[in-house]
């Protein structure tokens, strides 16, 4: 056989292992994704806790890369403390070398039934059932793929090229880890690359030695992808992966020397020297969570100095001081300011569009969207703000103070998005398609503009003096909204019937721009709930009128 037609039986073979680890990927995560995030976000609370939950996340998801990836996204949003962390890191490294160890288990032989049974579930109209299917078949396809690999390297026995390249990396392991570090890296996948290296070795083309180095270099790429990956995000979430990383090339810098050594006690022991790779990735894998281990603290301290926070630019809370936290009055009295500045920039927001719906001129609206992100940003740092003080427990008005805060801050986000995604858009149509409104029909958009940013102007207000009457004055303004929205809409339809081209030209945007602005009111005015509620004078929908006498 040509070694062209072994190289693609052998890539080919890989391809399959990788495609079915994904399949695996999907299909757990479309049926249990939600369960498994949430069960790696709250698994935290011991340190034993969070180990289980980085073994039991990664042996689902069947990637250490996509477990490390979550627990980065939930030490950036302080959902997850450092130091727990690299913890549950330790187990994702464990579930991934057991999972390379179930797979070579010898179990081909089951494969079939595994993509007979997962393609009549993944058939089925239940979307659990498609994903376990999904599941199943991707497991069927990784077990096919040992097969394969199996046939595919035993030609490579004979190979002298092959003998000679294996012969430079027996006598140069430090460049053996670095090229399977970097199939790994390429690859994304540290299993991917040890089952690979089973397969060479059980073809017999491996020595000991160099297998022991050759997982190590698996060991040490699989850590990288993660670390790409959040190469942009936050300092928190970069000293998670690093600090992985760290903790893996200290593991294979210690392992490296005693190759040799830890080869021939491996084959010494009659029940390892079957699988010697996938025994000792989770040999190596064990004994580093378990020296490892008791370090995660150090370990943290120290990525916290090597990695310093990030100046705080003016995109990010101002407010949120992590000290007041011990005082909820103070803590309360700075997210109050942050929801406030939150407000101001939706005001900006809604001024730039008005002004580019004036002007016919997009450049005041460039930079709707960064401010939009922005707005993301600070509202949900506003919310695990404030969900981190009410966990020391707060009285009845102090909770009903952070809710209305969270309340606020969650309205002036749903406005954001209304703004980005609709009104932006319209305005952006009108000025590139050169559509004119008719006088009257622009005068009314103008007025209810200029309406919209009054009121939340006015709600601002409401928010730091929970002013009853001004309350009470802005839910009543939601009833002029509405008739100003049911008004302007009747009399364009009446501007359509008598076929005034410019009504005509711009009937869909000029009624989309009403609702939107109608939707942005309502969310400004929930603000006034609370207040009226807590005086009694809100019914399911509307201010209660005093009766006349």
């Amino acid at each position: 056989m040509s070694s062209m037609i072994v190289m693609i039986n052998l890539f080919g073979a890989v391809a399959l292992l990788l495609f079915g680890l994904s399949q695996v990927k999907r299909g757990v995560t479309a049926a249990f994704g939600a369960k498994l995030r949430t069960g790696l976000a709250r698994g935290t609370k011991s340190a034993v806790r969070s180990f289980v939950s980085g073994f039991v996340a990664t042996i689902g998801l069947q990637s250490s890369t996509a477990t490390a990836l979550m627990v980065a996204s939930f030490v950036e949003r302080d959902l997850m403390r450092g130091r727990r962390a690299q913890v549950v890191l330790l187990g994702a490294n464990v579930g991934t070398a057991v999972t390379a160890w179930l797979v070579s288990t010898g179990i081909v032989w089951i494969s079939p039934l595994l993509l007979l049974v997962g393609m009549v579930l993944y058939r089925s109209g239940s979307t659990a059932r498609k994903g376990g299917g999904s599941a199943l078949i991707g497991i069927g396809l990784m077990l096919l793929s040992l097969e394969l690999l199996g046939i595919a390297t035993e030609p490579m026995r004979d190979s002298p090229a092959l003998a000679a390249f294996l012969t430079l990396l027996d006598s140069a392991w430090p460049v053996a880890l670095m090229f399977s570090a970097v199939l790994a890296v390429i690859s994304s996948s540290s299993l991917a690359v040890v089952v690979l290296v089973l397969s060479l070795a059980s073809a017999g083309i491996l020595s000991p030695a160099l297998t022991i180095v050759l997982v190590l270099g698996a060991n040490l790429g699989g850590a990288i992808p993660p670390v790409i990956a959040t190469a942009r995000s936050s300092a928190s979430a970069r000293r998670v992966t690093l600090g992985n990383l760290l903790v893996r090339t200290i593991g294979c810098v210690l392992a490296m020397p005693m190759a040799g050594i830890i080869s021939d006690l491996l084959n010494g022991l009659p029940f390892l020297n079957a699988k010697l790779p996938v025994d000792f990735h989770l040999l190596f894998n064990i004994s580093v969570a378990i020296l490892a281990w008791p370090f995660s603290s150090p370990l943290s301290r120290l990525m916290a100095r090597l990695v310093p926070d990030e100046p705080k630019s003016d995109n990010g809370p101002r407010y949120l001081d992590e000290d007041t936290l011990a005082s909820p009055v103070m803590a309360l009295s700075g997210a109050t300011r942050e929801v406030l500045r939150v407000g101001d920039i939706i005001e900006s927001m809604l001024i730039k569009t008005m002004h580019a719906f004036d002007r016919n001129n997009l450049s005041d609206i460039h930079d709707i969207s960064m401010l939009e992100k922005q707005v993301d940003r600070l509202q949900q740092d506003i919310k695990i703000y404030l969900s981190r003080l009410g966990r020391a427990g707060l009285d009845e008005e102090l909770s009903q103070r952070s809710m209305v805060i969270i309340d606020y801050a969650i309205n002036l986000e749903h406005i954001g998005d209304i703004i980005e995604k609709g009104v932006y858009d319209h305005v952006t149509k009108k000025v590139r398609h050169g559509l004119k409104f008719s006088e009257d029909g622009y005068q009314e958009l103008h007025k209810l503009f200029d309406l919209t940013i009054d009121n939340l102007r006015i709600a601002q207000t409401i928010l730091v003096t929970r002013n009853f009457d001004l309350a009470r004055q802005l839910m009543q303004v939601k009833v002029e909204v509405r008739r100003m929205e049911r008004v302007s809409a009747a009399r364009h339809l009446e501007r359509l019937r008598d076929g005034r081209l410019d009504s005509l030209q711009t009937s869909s945007l000029h009624l989309d721009m009403l609702r939107d602005l109608k939707r942005i009111n309502a969310h400004i005015v929930s603000v006034a709930h609370p207040i009226l509620d807590e005086n009694g004078v809100l019914t399911e929908s509307r201010v209660s009128m005093p009766k006349s006498g």
